[in-house]
């Protein structure tokens, strides 16, 4: 039987796209917030030291995002208090936010899957501020629509680490062996969920994964709709 579907979040129920000068823009936008034009250097700094830190394979500690950025602005001398980098960072958010593109068949997913009275939840790996992010949420009407949602931001651990799947189960009150794991990625989805015990199903309509380093899925999607098909069938 089956009692909960929990999703990844990134080119699961969305895809990330972000247009080239994405960077550029959001550390634009973030000075502007400041009053200040944009310091030469920042971004191309960010770009060939930070961003390469932020997604170091096997590390499952999340990294301070906002304390790396006070430390990325203080290599350029520029000193921020807390109000500022708040802001900073908000409006940095705000531009980057056109490369997250909700599916179409998104919420008919989840509302079809809360017809069928299972529980819905989200757990993603993402960096940036958690209230930033469960705006995102609800701005894109997803909170909506779940039960539960966890980014490894408020949690400070990783996928696959087995911390952030186990807080989300606890919220929905649910055992690993009676809910269902949607994700893209095989060495994080796949592989914390399957350690736990949860049904799995590798999301394959934004991109193929074909990681050695992840076991098999139970189950593979090829449309989100797909989704449905694999919860009635563990439903029984």
């Amino acid at each position: 039987m089956l009692d909960a579907v929990l999703f990844d979040w990134g080119d699961t129920l969305m895809q990330w796209a972000p247009e080239p000068d994405l960077l550029e823009a959001g550390h634009a936008a973030g000075f502007a917030a400041l009053g200040r034009e944009p310091s030469a250097g920042v971004t191309d700094r960010f770009r060939d030291v930070y961003i390469a830190s932020f997604f170091e394979p096997g590390i499952v500690q999340e990294i301070e995002y906002p304390a790396e950025v006070r430390r990325l602005l203080g290599e350029f001398d520029i000193e921020v208090d807390d109000d500022e980098l708040g802001r900073f960072l908000e409006a940095e958010h705000a531009a980057w936010r056109p490369a997250c593109r909700l599916a179409s068949t998104t919420h008919a997913l989840l509302e079809s899957l809360r017809g069928r009275g299972l529980k819905l939840g989200l757990v993603s790996n993402a960096f940036d501020p958690p209230d930033l992010l469960h705006r995102d949420l609800a701005e894109l009407g997803v909170a909506e629509r779940l039960d539960a949602a966890l980014f490894s931001s408020e949690v400070g651990r990783r996928k696959p680490d087995p911390l952030i799947f186990e807080r989300a189960l606890e919220r929905l009150r649910v055992s690993p062996d009676r809910t269902l794991f949607v994700g893209d990625t095989l060495a994080t989805d796949i592989t914390g969920a399957a350690a736990l015990g949860m049904h799995t199903c590798l999301a394959r309509w934004f991109r193929a994964d074909e990681d050695a380093r992840g076991p098999e899925p139970d189950f593979e999607a090829f449309t989100q709709m797909d989704v449905v098909t694999v919860a009635g069938r563990l439903s029984g």
